[in-house]
């Protein structure tokens, strides 16, 4: 089974050139809990600190068609632009590449009977959401993303 893990592990850094191991990572941005708590809502800090979830169609830009930039709700972190959104039929915003690779992490979470791919945020290690394999052309992936995780800042 750990060979399976490994293998399919292997093959999502391959189509997603995002799982990585995080073990090890040292992020720029560490906060107590404490600190976070005074930044973050309840319920942004259940998210991105706790790897928690919003519901489908709950958070406030699954539904958002406005150009502009997605950052990181903890940190600031440019992660995607509304040029990379598209409609996934999901009730999350959903990207097909984040701004830059090396922004976003990826990690094997075997959470609720399954095996996806964790999206981190390189900066500061909040909890994104997940990266699948059933997304648009050209990179055929769907980054899926919790509102709460995610700071909108229009274009000018």
């Amino acid at each position: 089974m750990k060979l399976i893990l490994s293998a399919l592990a292997v093959i999502l850094m391959g189509a997603s050139s995002c799982a990585q191991k995080t073990s090890n990572v040292k992020f720029a941005v560490n906060k107590t809990d404490a600190e976070w708590k005074k930044q973050l809502t309840e319920n942004q800090f259940e998210i991105a600190r706790r790897a928690g979830t919003e519901n489908a169609f709950t958070g406030k830009y699954w539904d958002n068609h406005e150009k502009g930039l997605y950052k990181c709700i903890c940190c600031g972190q440019e992660l995607f632009t509304s040029d990379t959104k598209f409609e996934s039929g999901t009730g999350w915003p959903s990207f097909w590449q984040p701004i830059k690779k090396n922004n976003v992490l990826g990690k094997t979470d075997n959470s609720f009977g399954s095996v996806r791919t964790e999206v981190l945020c390189s900066r500061c290690g909040a909890h994104l959401g997940h990266v699948f394999d059933d997304g648009p052309k050209p990179t055929g992936l769907r980054y899926c993303m919790n509102s709460a995780s995610l700071d909108f800042v229009p274009a000018k």
